[in-house]
This record gives structure tokens, sequence and C-alpha cells, in this order.
């Protein structure tokens, strides 16, 4: 397998984590999601537990440093930034850590931007991952013993929190087609068949390289 770098966005309860799991164990790499957190905490010093509390939510303290300084997001020394709220931090530290973990070889990478940030590596696969309303609910109460209401709930604000959080950041918009390279509903063809759809849309891009 060629280096490959699959960065997985989803909708909340779509099975975003499992299918990612599965095509990393499928094609024998690595993979990537809320060990990145873990990996910025000892790159930074700072306490993961502060990262897991984080708010994924855009300041506008970001803003004033891009303008200030004419740069990217993905191009921070996040050291220059200790003046930043903790999610502008975080966001700078996981961007690096997502580069360094693609410098390495092929992976499977869910959320933290990681299509946006890795957007001028051509050996990366863009996936969006959605799902009917009825079968989010279901899965987010079985997977995460939730009372149907309270999945309901969940699954609004996290959407809306990660759509937020990736407009802000990106400048793009989270779950638009022209963003991905494929945009698949889990609920249409189930998780299984999204992994194997997926890699073999892999196996398809490596064949036509």
């Amino acid at each position: 397998m060629k280096k490959t770098i699959i960065t997985i966005s989803r909708q909340y309860g779509s099975g975003g984590k499992e299918v990612g799991e599965n095509l990393a164990k499928k094609l024998g790499v690595p993979f990537y999601d809320k060990e990145i957190i873990a990996m910025a905490a000892r790159s930074s010093g700072l306490d993961a537990e502060l990262f897991e509390k984080a708010d994924q939510k855009a300041t506008n303290s970001l803003l004033y440093a891009l303008s200030m300084f004419g740069t990217t997001a993905t191009t921070y020394n996040a050291a220059s930034y200790d003046g930043l709220p903790l999610a502008d931090k975080l966001f700078i530290i996981q961007s690096d850590i997502i580069r360094s973990i693609a410098a390495k070889g092929s992976c499977v990478i869910v959320g933290r931007c990681a299509d946006y940030v890795l957007a001028d590596d051509p050996s990366c696969i863009n996936i969006f991952l959605t799902s009917d309303w009825a079968s989010r609910v279901r899965r987010a109460t079985r997977q995460y013993e939730l009372d149907p209401s309270d999945a309901e709930d969940i699954i609004r604000k996290t959407d809306k929190k990660r759509a937020a959080y990736y407009n802000f950041y990106t400048g793009l918009k989270w779950g638009h087609v022209d963003n991905y390279h494929l945009c698949l509903n889990t609920d249409a063809i189930g998780l299984e068949n999204a992994v194997d759809l997926i890699a073999s849309y892999v196996s398809i891009r490596e064949n036509d390289d």
C-alpha cells in the first residue's frame, strides 16, 4: 500500500470512530482519534485533562493573531502563542501533531480538521460520514447508554459545535461535499460496507497514481 492518509469527518452517531478503527485494521495502518489529544499533551507539557475539557469553540483571539502575523492556523509555532485561550492553542498544537503523524506514513485520522490541516498533502483522502436521524439516535443510545431524549440533545449540540469549530478554523463549511473525496451515508450502506467501500476507493486511487 502506498502512503495514504485517510481523514474521517462525521456527524455524531454516524459510526465514524467504528468505521475508522475497522478501516485502519483492514488496511494495517495506525488509527488516531483521542490519541492525538494525548500526544498534544505530551508535546505541550499541558495536562491532558485540560485538552479533554477544552470547549471546541472558536475564539476571536485567534483571528486577531491571524491578522497581526499574516499566517495561517496550520503554520503556528505554539510556543509563540502562550497568551491564546486553550482552545486556540489546542488547535495549533494538534495541527502540528497531525502533520507529524502524516509525515510518518499511512494512517487513519478521525476529526480535528485533519482534512484542512493536510490539504496540501497529495496522499490525503478525505471522507465525510452521515446517517439518518433515527439511526444516529439508536447508535448513540446503545453505545453510550443514553436515554433517547438525552441522545437527541447531545447529537444536536455536538454537531453544532463541530460545525462551528470547523467552519471557523478552516474557513470552509463542515459537511460540504466539495471538501471531501467521498461522502457516505452509513445507514444506507452499513458500517461494514462503508469500510469496504473506502478501502476499495483507496485501492482505486493507488492504481490510478
